[in-house]
C-alpha cells in the first residue's frame, strides 16, 4: 500500500509543482478570470495524467509488479487514479463552464474590456492546433460525459461484471478523444517549460495502452489454453475445485500468485489464486469460492473436457522475505495461497518456522483433513478456528499463540476489513507495517 500511495502522491505533487513553475498565474496580476483559466489548465493536466497512468496499468504491465507490490496493488492504484481522474475532470468542466453560466444568468459581470486578445502562435503545428480548438472543445465535452458514465458504472459493484467487462472498454475510446482534446487545448507556453512534452509522453503511453485494450490484446503473450481434467464441489464451503491441463507453454508460477481464468468468452476472465505448486508438468488447480452470480453458476456447467484459457501468472504475494519466522492468516477462501505454498514446502523445505491460522465460518471435514495433511508434510503448525466453536481470530489470540510474533513476517489473505483490523492491531503493538503483507486484489 505504501508504494502505491507514494506513486500517487508523487504524481500529484510533482505535477502541481511543475504547473506552478510553468503557468503564468504567479507572474501576472491576479483576477477572477486569470485564476479561472489557470485552474482549467491545472485540473485538465492532473485529470489527463491520472487517466494516462491508469490506462497504462490497465494492460497489466508485469515489469511494474516488483516496484508497486504486485498486480493487486496496481489495480488498487488504477482504481484510485480512475476516481481521481473523474474528480479532476468534473472540476475541469466546472471551471470551464461555470463562469459562462454565471455571466449568462446575470449573476456575474463579464470581464472588463471583454475577452483578452488571443496570442496567435508562430509555430506551424500550434497554428494547426489553434484551428482545431472548436472541434477539440466539442468532442472533449462529449467524451467527458461518456467517461463520467463509464467510471460511475465501474464503481457500482451491483452492475454485473460481464457488462462491466464490456462497457469498461469504452473508456479506451473516450480516453483517446480526451488525448486529442488535451493536446490541442494545452497552454502553448507549457511546451517551452517541459511540462507539455512530459504530458505528451505520458499520453502517448496511455494511447498505446488504449489501443491494446480496444483490440483485446491485454496479456496476449501470457495466455495459455487448457482443458478441465477434474471438478469437485465442497458443498458445505461452497467452493469448487478445478484441475486443468495446460496445452501451451506456461512460464511457471510461485505459490501465492494468481491467474485470470476465462471459462466463458462472453463473461470474460476472472482472477483466481492458484492453489497448486508448479511441477513443470502442465497441471494447475484452482479453488473457486461461490461469491457472486457468475461463480455460483460454475458448478452447473463446468465439466471434464471444458476448454479454458488462463493468463498469468501475476502477483507478489510469494512469501519472500529475510525473516526466518512467518505467520500466515488465511480466512475463508483466503487459505488458497497457503495451500499452494505448503505443497511446495513439502518437497523443498525453506527452514522457516511457520504458523498458519485458518479462520472459517463453515467447518468441512474433508477440507480440514487435506489441510492437516498438507501442513504436516510442510512442517507448518496449523491453527484451525471455527467461528461458532472457537470464536473469531484477533490480534490478541494470534499474539498469545505465537509469543515471538514481533520477529515474524505476517502474510494475510482474506476479507479486506478483517485484514485492515488485524494489521492495525498488530502495528499498534509494535509490528512494523512493512512486515504485514496483504493481498488487495479487487477487479472493481
Amino acid at each position: 500500500m505504501q508504494k502505491i500511495k507514494y506513486v500517487l502522491w508523487s504524481l500529484l505533487l510533482g505535477l502541481t509543482a511543475w504547473w506552478l513553475w510553468a503557468d503564468p498565474l504567479l507572474s501576472t496580476p491576479l483576477g477572477f478570470f486569470a485564476v479561472r483559466n489557470s485552474l482549467v489548465n491545472y485540473t485538465g493536466l492532473l485529470g489527463m495524467a491520472m487517466m494516462s497512468v491508469g490506462m497504462v496499468l490497465a494492460v497489466r504491465p508485469v515489469w511494474f509488479e516488483p516496484y508497486l507490490g504486485g498486480l493487486d496493488k496496481m489495480y488498487r492504484l488504477h482504481k484510485w487514479l480512475g476516481i481521481g481522474g473523474l474528480v479532476m475532470s468534473i472540476l475541469h468542466w466546472l471551471c470551464s463552464n461555470a463562469p459562462k453560466w454565471l455571466i449568462g444568468s446575470g449573476l456575474m459581470a463579464p470581464p472588463a474590456g471583454g475577452r483578452p486578445p488571443r496570442v496567435e502562435p508562430t509555430v506551424e503545428i500550434f497554428k494547426l492546433f489553434q484551428s482545431w480548438r472548436g472541434l477539440a472543445e466539442g468532442v472533449g465535452e462529449w467524451a467527458f460525459y461518456a467517461t463520467v458514465l463509464m467510471i460511475a458504472l465501474a464503481l457500482i459493484k451491483r452492475f454485473p461484471y460481464k457488462w462491466f467487462f464490456q462497457t469498461h472498454r469504452v473508456l479506451a475510446v473516450t480516453y483517446l478523444v480526451l488525448v486529442f482534446h488535451a493536446v490541442v487545448l494545452m497552454n502553448f507556453s507549457y511546451w517551452a517549460q517541459g511540462l507539455a512534452p512530459f504530458m505528451a509522453v505520458l499520453m502517448l503511453a496511455g494511447a498505446v495502452s488504449a489501443v491494446v485494450v480496444l483490440f483485446r490484446k491485454v496479456g496476449e503473450h501470457r495466455k495459455v489454453a487448457g482443458v478441465i481434467e477434474a471438478v469437485e464441489r465442497f458443498d458445505a464451503l461452497q467452493v469448487l475445485y478445478v484441475a486443468l491441463r495446460l496445452d501451451g507453454r506456461w512460464p511457471g508460477h510461485q505459490a501465492g500468485q494468481f491467474a485470470f481464468v476465462n471459462f466463458d468468452a462472453k463473461e470474460g476472465a476472472h482472477p483466481f489464486t492458484i492453489s497448486s505448486a508448479w511441477q513443470g508438468d502442465g497441471h494447475i488447480t484452482f479453488l473457486i469460492k461461490e461469491l457472486g452470480d457468475y461463480t455460483r453458476t460454475l458448478p452447473d456447467y463446468l465439466a471434464v473436457g471444458h476448454a479454458v484459457e488462463i493468463e498469468g501468472p501475476y502477483g507478489q504475494f510469494t512469501f519472500q522475505g529475510p525473516k526466518r519466522r512467518q505467520i500466515w492468516v488465511g480466512a475463508g477462501i483466503g487459505i488458497t495461497p497457503f495451500v499452494a505454498r505448503m505443497k511446495i514446502l513439502a518437497g523443498a523445505p525453506d527452514g522457516k518456522q511457520i504458523d498458519l491460522f485458518h479462520s472459517t465460518t463453515v467447518l468441512d471435514p474433508r477440507a480440514i483433513d487435506k489441510m492437516e495433511d498438507d501442513a504436516a508434510s510442510a512442517g507448518v503448525r496449523l491453527h484451525v478456528l471455527h467461528d461458532a466453536r472457537d470464536g473469531r481470530l484477533d490480534a490478541a489470540r494470534l499474539c498469545a499463540a505465537v509469543p515471538d510474533w514481533r520477529e515474524a513476517d505476517v502474510w494475510f489473505c482474506g476479507p479486506p476489513a478483517f485484514g485492515r483490523a488485524l494489521k492495525a492491531a498488530l502495528v499498534a503493538q509494535g509490528l512494523p507495517a512493512a512486515d504485514f503483507h496483504q493481498e488487495l486484489f479487487e477487479m472493481r
